[in-house]
């Protein structure tokens, strides 16, 4: 019996390729849920690609953050650029490779999902807890055409440590000083009024329950849910809703070499205020904790391919996708990372 079962795994090993039997690679991942429908559909492909799979988590940016930093995931997602403070603390130097350009939407549950205009001044002050209606007069005057209800407004916001928490709330300090006093900007703040809940997922879901609601989400979210989202006044006075094209616009400011920018509150005149990059955080050193080349190798050419060939998927997934100096500088920071001290990917 012996004899046959040896004979069988020859025959086995002689139809099949050796690779085939290797011992499959799991790259982890944690962290933004902003990005979470873009990167399910990327690595999806990916490992139909290639044989790789990706294990993401959409815990939010604050989590990814953090695993990332205890080293129990191969890279961490966010949608907050990492303070210098946060790199400072950090057990080594941290890569931000862009991936994308999303929108955070403001949008509501009113019957009929009329659409209405917000002014940066009237989202500041609703947030605050300033306006509590949704028929007070200067919500009125700006949405002359639609008949807003006698009705209470109801404040939903993230619970988690959020990079989409940090875009909305870096856009009002931006805009609001009573804001940047009171509150500031954050993965976390505290909030003056509201419900929270966590992740865009729950914010979208939340919204979707209750009459009279408000938050902030991602545009996919809103759009998965048929929820109407507002334009907003930009910097150059014309109300612009959040697109493809309004989003990839807001990017026009001189781009870091590190990709650590904010591009809220953008000045380009029919750019759209709330949009902002989100990122994947790797070592830059990653020969760490016994990890092999081999596997280091594998997450340098899985963000290769994130910034170049999974391009295509942001667009049907409402997303911008890098523009062009973004992707030169994404090449440059993935070149840069290291084994032992070599670059991974010459």
């Amino acid at each position: 019996m012996n004899h046959l079962i040896f004979r069988a795994l020859v025959f086995l090993l002689l139809i099949f390729p050796t690779s085939s039997w290797a011992e499959e690679v799991e790259l982890l991942g944690a962290g933004s849920t902003l990005a979470y429908p873009l990167y399910s559909a990327m690595f999806e492909t990916y490992w139909k690609e290639t044989g790789v799979r990706v294990n993401y988590q959409a815990i939010g940016s604050g989590g990814g953050i953090r695993q990332l930093i205890n080293r129990t995931v191969d890279f961490g997602a966010t949608d907050a650029f990492m303070t210098i403070e946060e790199l400072a603390a950090a057990p080594a130097k941290i890569l931000h490779i862009p991936t994308c350009i999303g929108a955070v939407v403001v949008t509501y549950n009113l019957a009929g999902n009329p659409q209405l205009k917000f002014t940066p001044d009237v989202i500041a002050d609703m947030f605050l807890g300033k306006l509590t209606w949704w028929d007070e007069r200067r919500i009125v005057t700006l949405n002359p055409a639609v008949k807003l209800p006698h009705l209470k407004m109801i404040i939903v916001r993230r619970s988690d440590g959020s990079g989409t928490t940090f875009a909305f709330t870096d856009y009002l300090s931006k805009v609001s000083e009573t804001w940047m006093r009171e509150v500031g900007r954050g993965k976390a703040v505290n909030w003056p009024v509201g419900l929270g809940a966590k992740g865009n997922p729950g914010v979208a879901g939340l919204i979707s329950q209750l009459p009279g609601a408000i938050g902030y989400v991602e545009l996919v979210y809103a759009l998965q849910n048929g929820m109407p989202v507002a334009s907003i006044e930009n910097r150059s006075g014309k109300f612009v809703l959040p697109t493809i094209m309004s989003t990839t616009l807001a990017e026009e400011v001189p781009l870091p070499e590190d990709m650590r920018v904010s591009i809220t509150d953008t000045r380009a005149p029919d750019g759209y205020s709330i949009s902002s990059f989100t990122w994947l955080l790797v070592y830059k050193e990653q020969a760490y904790q016994g990890r092999s080349v081999e596997r280091a190798k594998h997450l340098a050419k899985l963000l290769w391919w994130v910034t170049h060939q999974g391009q295509k998927y942001t667009e049907p997934l409402h997303y911008a996708p890098l523009p062009v100096e973004a992707v030169k500088r994404a090449d440059r920071i993935i070149e840069s990372m290291t084994y032992d001290g070599k670059p991974l990917l010459k």
